[in-house]
Parts: structure tokens; sequence; C-alpha cells
């Protein structure tokens, strides 16, 4: 089942209750697209959402600390607790050194959850894979927000890293993400040898949210 990840960031359109309401969209896309929807919102908004929709609910960071005097971290163990489900892993706005992407990730199989970890090209695709996340999301930063999807502009670092991650770790999927909006950019993604889409301001930008998520998902319906 394609899998489509929505980060949230710390968008007002998707802060607080206007996070909820994007979330019971993304429930009713999900139901009626037949994919797996997933919703990354602010730390702050997990429980609300984790507590009212049924899709997975995943933070967009978990420190790899556990217990004790970590004033400010977000752990495992926290994120869990709020109801969430999996983790986003150093995304370009949250970059990481490669020890602290592996404190993360052991964290989070300490508590069950999924990790997506974020990289920007095949280089780092391959190690990060050699680290055994569930999944790796390829986002050349300078498209991020740009409108200009990755299948597009730069189709070889999507199929570069899904070889890559192949040779090394075929049991982790590979996500296309950056400037992904339109269901033609979801389609090339796939095409290219992913298995979903992370994406954000395409959507949550959008000034009809539910039109914007229903277009690009409307290209692989049943």
């Amino acid at each position: 089942m394609t899998k489509v990840v929505l980060n949230f960031k710390t968008y007002a359109e998707a802060t607080g209750l206007a996070a909820l309401e994007l979330s019971r969209i993304c429930e009713k896309a999900a139901e009626q697209y037949d994919v797996e929807m997933v919703v990354a919102p602010q730390t702050a908004d997990i429980r609300l959402i984790s507590e009212n929709v049924s899709i997975p609910v995943y933070a967009q960071h978990v420190d790899g600390v556990g217990f004790g005097g970590f004033t400010g971290s977000i752990t495992a163990a926290s994120v869990k607790a709020a109801g969430a489900s999996g983790t986003l892993i150093n995304h370009s706005e949250r970059r990481l050194k490669l020890a602290e992407i592996e404190a993360s990730l052991s964290a989070c199989r300490a508590e069950g959850l999924l990790t997506i970890v974020c990289t920007n090209n095949i280089a780092t695709t391959r190690a990060a894979a050699a680290l055994k996340p569930d999944f790796v999301a390829v986002e050349p930063p300078e498209l991020i927000g740009s409108g200009i999807p990755v299948s597009k502009a730069d189709p070889e670092v999507v199929t570069g890293s899904v070889e890559a991650v192949k040779k090394i770790e075929p049991g982790v999927g590979v996500l296309c993400g950056a400037g992904i909006s339109r269901g033609e950019d979801l389609l090339a993604a796939l095409e290219l040898g992913s298995v979903g889409v992370l994406l954000a301001s395409g959507i949550i930008k959008a000034k009809d949210q539910k039109k914007a998520l229903e277009d690009l998902l409307s290209g692989i319906r049943g």
C-alpha cells in the first residue's frame, strides 16, 4: 500500500485544532483512496490527534535520550505515550549527526516506534539505510517547499537511492520527498521505485487542503 506522510511542520494552518481538522481530512482520504496516510504534527498536538483519528500519527523528531536530566529533549517514550506510532528523524530542518541518528533509532526501537530517516542524496541514503530504519525519505533540501518535485528535477537521486538501499538493506522502504504536491508527482515518485512520499507545504498551505489532498491521491485510486 502506498504510504503518504504529511509533515505538519510548525505551520499555523496545521497547529492545534487546525491540525486536528487536517488529520480528519487525511483520515477520510486514506479510506477513500486506499492509501496509508500518516500525519506528523508538532509534539504538543500528538495526543489531541491520536485520540481523535484512526490513522497513524508520527512525531517530527525524537532525541536519542531516555529518562533523566534531559530538559527540552523529546523522548521516544513520551511520544509513544501520547499516541505516536512512529517518527521522522534527521529532517533537513532538524539535521543530526550520524551518531545522533543512531541513538535516536535505538531509542525508537526500544519503544516500538517506526522510523523514517530523511536524507538529501544517495550517499547519505546509503549511510542511513545501513542503520536499518523502517524507511528513508530522500529530500534534496533545495527543492523543499519549492513546488518543484524531486521526481522531475532530480530523478536520479531517487532511483539511485532505491538501488543503494536494495543493495545494503532491502527491507528498508524508500520515500520520495521535496516538492511533491500533485497527483503526477506522486505517480512519478512511485514509478521511480519509491513506496510513497513525504510532503508538507503543497497540502498544508493550499487554500483548500481537502481538494489539494484529493488531487494528489486521485491518480492512484483503485
